[in-house]
C-alpha cells in the first residue's frame, strides 16, 4: 500500500525532487524543513538546498547554504565533500564578481584535495588550472590541464565530466587558433549534451559555454544550431502533458531554468544576423528580465544587439540609450557605438571610439567575431573620411583573420571589396564583392548581403554597367525595406531614382569631369579622390572618347552644356 505523500518526510521529498531536477519544489520543501527542522539537514541536503536555491534565482541563499555545506563537511573530515564545496563556492563568487573570494575558496579547495585520490573536485581544478594558463598565455600548461582533466574525468563516475573536459580541451585550442580541432571537441561536448544524459546545471553550463565559443570563433552555422538546441531545451515540450511527468535527465521544468535568459541573449544575436530583427529586439527585451544576477554580461550583449537593430532602423536616440546601458553593465559598446556617431555626422568619434576599442581587444584568438567585427567597422569609417591608406590596413588584418570561417571570409571580402573600390580598381572590387555576396547568402545573412549590393552597383556603375547597377540597388532596397533599415532603404531608392548620366558616362567618370570643368588639374583631381595620377587620365581618356572631344576645355564646356557642374 503506497504511503500518502503528506505522510512521507518532508526531506525525503525534496531528495526525490531534486532526483527529478524539480528545483522549485525541492527548494520549498528543504527551506521548510531547514527553518523548522526535526533533525539538522545533512551536509548533502545543503548541497541540495544550495543547488535548488540557484536554480530558483534565490543566488545569495545559495552561497549562504554552500557555505554550510562547506563547514559540515569539515566538521565531518569529508575532505572530498569540502573541497568539491569550496570549488563551487569559488566558481559562484567568480559569478557574483568578487574574485578574491573566488580566489580564496580556490585555495582552500586545492588544500582540501591535495593528497586525496582521484574524485570530481580534481576535474574541476583541473579546469580552474586551463582557465588560468589560456589567460596568462601558458598554452603548454592549459593543454597539460585539460590532459589531466580528460584522464580523470571518466573515472569520477559522472557523465557530466568527460563532456566539460572535451570542452574544456576545445577553448584551449581555440585560444591557439586550431580552430578545426577545437570544434571536434566541441562537437563531442555537444553530442553528450544533446543525447540529454548530463545533469541539468552542466547541460545549461555546456550550451552556454558552447554557443559562446562558435561565436567566438565565428562558426555561425554551429551557433544558430546550438542556440536552436538550447532554446528547446530552456522550454521542454512535456510541461503541457496532463498531470506532469517526470522530465527526461539533463531536463529542468518550464520556469525552473535560469540559463533560460543567457541562452535568450544568445539567441538574440543568432536572430540580429538572421534578419529577424523586430524579434531580436523582443528577445533582448526578454533576456534582461530573465538574466541571473551572476550572469550580467548576457544582459549587456543583449542590450548590444538592441542597440545594432535601433542603429539599423534609423531610431538613433534609442540605439544610444541601448549601447550606454550595455556600457553600464561592463561591456565595451563597440563597433555599434562608432557605426552610429558615424550615421549622426560625428566621424571623428567614430574613428575615436573603434580604435580605442581595437587597442582593448588586441588579442584576437580570443575573440575572433568580436575583433573581426571592429576591424570591418574600422575599415567603414576610414573610407568616410577617406583614409584609402587606414581602410586598407584593417581590410589586410581582417584577411589574416578570416581563415576558412564562412562568416569571417565574407566580412573580409567586403572590407577588402570597399577598399578596392575606393582605390579606383573596380575590377578587383567587383570579383570580392561577389564572392561577398555569395558568402552573405549562403550564410543567410540579409542585411550584410544588401550592404554589399550597394557596393556592387557602385562597382557596376564604374565600369558602365548601368543595368548590372539598377538590379543591384532594387534587390538591396528591397531587403532594407523588409528589414525595416530605413535609412539604407532611402539611399538605395535616391540613388534607384537618379537621373541617367548622359554621353554613356559612368559616376566615377562624371566625378572626374566635374573636377576638370571646375578646373582641377589631374594632380588635384587625384588627390580628392584619394586615387592615382594615373588613373585620373584612364578616366580621362574615357570620357574623351565617349564624349567625342579632344580637350580639357572642350570636356568641360560639355560639362556645362549637360548640367554636369
Amino acid at each position: 500500500m503506497a504511503v500518502p505523500v503528506e505522510q512521507v518526510p518532508t526531506v525525503e521529498r525534496a531528495r526525490s525532487a531534486a532526483v527529478r531536477e524539480s528545483w522549485a519544489e525541492a527548494y520549498v520543501l528543504l527551506h521548510e524543513a531547514d527553518l523548522h527542522p526535526t533533525r539538522a539537514l545533512t551536509a548533502e541536503d545543503l548541497g541540495v538546498l544550495s543547488d535548488a536555491a540557484w536554480w530558483t534565482g534565490h543566488v545569495d541563499e545559495s552561497v549562504a547554504a554552500r557555505l554550510r555545506t562547506h563547514a559540515a563537511c569539515v566538521a565531518a573530515h569529508d575532505h572530498r565533500g569540502a573541497g568539491l564545496a569550496a570549488w563551487w563556492l569559488h566558481h559562484e563568487y567568480a559569478g557574483l564578481g568578487r574574485p578574491a573570494a573566488a580566489a580564496g575558496w580556490l585555495h582552500r579547495a586545492r588544500h582540501h584535495l591535495e593528497d586525496l585520490p582521484p574524485c570530481p573536485g580534481h576535474c574541476f581544478l583541473a579546469w580552474t588550472d586551463a582557465e588560468e594558463a589560456t589567460a596568462r598565455g601558458d598554452h603548454a600548461a592549459a593543454l597539460a590541464a585539460t590532459g589531466r582533466m580528460t584522464r580523470l574525468a571518466p573515472r569520477a563516475g559522472s557523465p557530466d565530466l568527460p563532456a566539460l573536459a572535451h570542452h574544456a580541451t576545445a577553448a584551449v585550442l581555440l585560444a591557439q587558433g586550431r580552430r578545426a580541432e577545437a570544434l571536434a571537441h566541441l562537437d563531442e561536448a555537444m553530442r553528450a549534451v544533446t543525447a540529454g544524459g548530463l545533469s541539468g546545471m552542466f547541460t545549461g553550463l555546456l550550451y552556454c559555454l558552447a554557443i559562446s565559443r562558435c561565436m567566438e570563433a565565428a562558426d555561425f552555422a554551429r551557433a544558430v544550431r546550438w542556440t536552436n538546441a538550447a532554446m528547446e531545451w530552456c522550454v521542454p515540450p512535456w510541461t503541457g502533458r496532463p498531470h506532469g511527468g517526470t522530465p527526461p535527465l539533463g531536463v529542468t521544468p518550464s520556469g525552473e531554468n535560469p540559463f533560460r535568459g543567457v541562452c535568450r541573449a544568445h539567441r538574440v544575436e543568432v536572430l540580429d544576423l538572421l534578419g529577424a530583427w523586430a524579434l531580436a529586439e523582443a528577445e533582448a527585451r526578454q533576456a534582461c528580465r530573465e538574466v541571473p544576477v551572476d550572469r550580467l554580461e548576457s544582459a549587456a550583449a543583449s542590450y548590444y544587439a538592441a542597440g545594432d537593430v535601433q542603429r539599423r532602423q534609423g531610431r538613433m536616440e534609442e540605439a544610444a540609450a541601448s549601447y550606454a546601458h550595455a556600457h553600464e553593465l561592463g561591456r565595451i559598446p563597440q563597433p555599434g557605438l562608432a557605426l552610429l556617431r558615424l550615421a549622426q555626422g560625428r566621424p571623428e568619434a567614430a574613428v575615436a571610439g573603434v580604435d580605442l576599442a581595437l587597442v582593448c581587444r588586441s588579442g584576437p584568438r580570443h575573440d575572433l567575431l568580436g575583433r573581426a567585427r571592429l576591424l570591418a567597422a574600422r575599415a567603414e569609417v576610414a573610407l568616410a573620411v577617406r583614409d584609402v591608406p587606414g581602410a586598407a590596413g584593417a581590410a589586410a588584418e581582417l584577411e589574416g583573420l578570416a581563415g576558412d570561417a564562412p562568416l569571417l571570409r565574407a566580412m573580409a571580402d567586403t572590407a577588402r571589396g570597399a577598399v578596392a573600390l575606393a582605390e579606383g580598381r573596380p575590377e578587383p572590387a567587383l570579383r570580392l564583392l561577389r564572392r561577398a555576396l555569395a558568402g552573405w547568402l549562403e550564410l543567410r545573412v540579409p542585411y550584410e548581403a544588401a550592404r554589399v549590393r550597394m557596393l556592387l552597383a557602385a562597382a557596376d556603375r564604374t565600369v558602365g554597367d548601368e543595368e548590372g547597377s539598377r538590379l543591384e540597388l532594387g534587390a538591396a532596397r528591397a531587403v532594407f525595406e523588409r528589414l525595416g533599415a530605413g535609412p539604407d532603404a532611402r539611399r538605395a531608392g535616391a540613388l534607384l531614382t537618379r537621373r541617367r548620366l548622359p554621353g554613356g558616362l559612368t559616376a566615377r567618370e562624371a566625378e572626374v569631369l566635374r573636377l576638370v570643368a571646375s578646373g582641377g588639374t589631374n594632380e588635384e583631381i587625384a588627390r580628392a579622390l584619394v586615387i592615382s595620377e594615373h588613373t585620373v587620365a584612364r578616366y580621362l581618356n574615357n570620357v574623351f572618347a565617349k564624349l567625342g572631344v579632344g580637350s580639357r576645355a572642350a570636356a568641360t564646356a560639355y560639362a556645362y552644356a549637360h548640367d554636369l557642374t
